[in-house]
């Protein structure tokens, strides 16, 4: 059988990877049943639904005529880079970083940072429309973890706070 959609393909076998190891991981916590949910059920669900996602679009992508074969293009490495190193400063302003004394700065200036240096992987930057994403993710953010939640997460830096 020909492959006759190398994007969809490919994407269906990432798919059914990510699903399987989700799936795999989720058994390591108790899963419990539909009617008495365990801290593994959703994680293993999500993880089968998502594998079978994958299997369905790599079954298409074998069967499902397409005019050129729909190949994959070379990857752009750019956005790729900037996508990565918003998470990796977003985790380090977060949460801090002491062997390499980063302190941390907080969930605002760890949004804020996340935001612009995100915005740099697209084809156009408008710091104005960065700004007031970030400023809608951080109070969306706010209300929803610390507010709603509870949660114990730091929000601004310490040399502020205190």
């Amino acid at each position: 059988m020909n492959i006759k959609s190398q994007k969809d393909f490919f994407s269906g076998l990432v798919f059914m990877a990510v699903g399987v190891a989700f799936a795999w991981g989720a058994t390591t916590y108790t899963v419990g049943s539909g009617a008495r949910m365990g801290p593994g059920y959703f994680p293993l669900m999500l993880g089968v639904l998502l594998a079978l996602l994958g299997a369905v679009i790599t079954f298409k992508a074998m069967v499902v005529e397409t005019e050129d074969g729909e190949k994959i293009g070379k990857w752009i490495w750019r956005p790729v880079g900037y996508i990565v190193a918003a998470n990796i400063a977003f985790g380090m302003l977060l949460g801090g970083l002491p062997s390499l004394g980063v302190p941390a700065m907080g969930m605002v200036i760890a949004i804020y940072a996340l935001a612009l240096i995100a915005a740099k992987a697209g084809t156009e930057f408008k710091l104005k429309e960065v700004l007031i994403l970030a400023t809608i993710l951080v109070a969306g953010s706010y209300v929803t973890f610390i507010m709603l939640l509870k949660l114990q997460i730091q929000v601004w830096p310490a040399f502020i706070t205190g």
